[in-house]
């Protein structure tokens, strides 16, 4: 008769396989990376914010932005790093941008 309980991983519940949060939420990377394409510096200027009303709406505490504008022969490219005071908020805010 073989056993019905899953081989789980490290710190994992034999039971059901839960996940303890430390091991995915930890607070090592509190921030988000955003980059996309666009046809004018408006239109970038525009998501970008967008973004940061999202990412203040999510934080508890204020959110650090920085952002940098690019020149590319097809258009402007918003590079966008937005930092929290924890990591379950970034990943809160990006699963928001999905």
């Amino acid at each position: 008769m073989s056993h019905t309980i899953n081989n789980c991983r490290a710190r994992e519940t034999a039971a059901c396989c839960c996940v303890d949060t430390g091991i995915v939420i930890d607070n090592s990377d509190c921030s988000a990376r955003w980059s996309a394409l666009f046809p004018d510096r408006q239109a970038a200027e525009a998501k970008l914010a967008a973004l940061t009303g999202k990412a203040q709406h999510t934080a508890s505490e204020p959110c650090q932005i920085a952002s940098h504008f690019i020149s590319e022969p097809d258009g402007i490219r918003l590079n966008a790093e937005f930092t929290f005071a924890c990591q379950a908020e970034a990943l809160i805010f990006q699963l928001a941008l999905r």
